[in-house]
């Protein structure tokens, strides 16, 4: 009991044999256990990394809409799943709060909530753009700012973002999608700069294609919101083309979350990290050819002769 009075701590119990015996859930103490909330944590990237630091001895707070989604996670002993909807600030708090009382501190901030609206920009509703902003740009920097009061508390932090190949250059029939990552790529960027005195780190991990629901919709999606005839023969192509990529070695979700832990916790001041190999080939391309011959490179393969006559 002198040893335990010494750390936070907090109880919760287990059931065994029908009878429920405490246990104890040592907090943020001197053992140097550290806590990484992450956004979007029901499914794919976002549970894998979460499941990947829980297995490496961090706690984590699963946050998602609805924690129903989380039971897997909430086995873990380390796992605190608490509900987070970027778009609402009360909720934000909320989780931040609870994975603070829980561990006692909060040391890494994972924005991998996002989402996505596939199809040519002119099918796509103005009201789909206003949602996607405000998912995956606005509720980064919502959630990044209810966590900054309490990493400048600290003396230290970390955020880290997930974007995408797609914040480094564009693809066809995602144009809102890249337009968000585009957008988190600059506000990193400059958040970098802004936090550098303050031991606040900033990173931001771009990967390409990974088997996630998201990219396992690309074809349904974007059929479904096609109702522009002048577009089909262009999104009948590139629909093929994204099938072909799909077909290839795409690393698993669990995979990624690994390349994030490693990123995340390398002890350096680096910004940016690609962590999958299949777009690493268009990035060596993007930063190496001038921009007309990148450009006309992309649209020579979104845009064949037979295609654009």
């Amino acid at each position: 009991m002198l040893l335990l009075s010494a750390f936070s701590y907090h109880i919760v119990s287990i059931e065994l044999f029908g009878a429920f015996f405490p246990l104890v859930t040592v907090n943020h103490t001197l053992f140097g256990v550290k806590t990484i909330l992450i956004t979007g944590a029901s499914s794919g990237i976002g549970k894998a990394t979460a499941v990947a630091f829980a297995q490496r001895g961090w706690n984590v707070v699963a946050t998602m809409r609805d924690p129903r989604a989380g039971a897997e996670l909430a086995a873990m002993g380390n796992v605190l799943v608490a509900r987070l909807d970027v778009k609402d600030p009360a909720t934000i708090a909320e989780a931040i709060e609870a994975g603070i009382a829980r561990f006692g501190a909060i040391d890494m901030l994972l924005n991998n909530a996002g989402m996505n609206y596939f199809g040519a920009f002119e099918e796509l509703t103005p009201a789909q753009v206003r949602e996607i902003f405000d998912v995956n740009v606005v509720g980064v920097m919502d959630v990044t700012r209810a966590v900054l009061p309490h990493f400048r508390e600290r003396g230290a932090g970390t955020v880290v973002n997930l974007t995408s190949a797609s914040g480094l250059m564009a693809f066809p029939l995602q144009s809102l999608y890249v337009s968000t990552k585009h957008a988190v790529e600059g506000f990193s960027e400059s958040l970098a700069y802004e936090l550098a005195t303050l031991n606040i780190g900033v990173k931001l991990i771009e990967p390409g294609l990974v088997k996630t629901n998201m990219t396992a919709k690309f074809e349904t999606d974007v059929s479904a919101t096609a109702s522009i005839s002048d577009y089909q023969q262009f999104t009948t192509h590139t629909i093929g083309l994204f099938e072909g990529m799909m077909a290839g070695d795409i690393p698993e979700a669990s995979v990624v979350a690994g390349r994030i832990f490693e990123a995340a916790t390398d002890g350096t001041n680096r910004l940016r990290y690609l962590v999958t190999d299949d777009v690493a080939p268009l990035v060596e391309m993007r930063e190496s050819m001038p921009d007309e011959a990148f450009v006309s490179h992309m649209r020579s393969m979104f845009l064949p002769q037979q295609i654009g006559g």
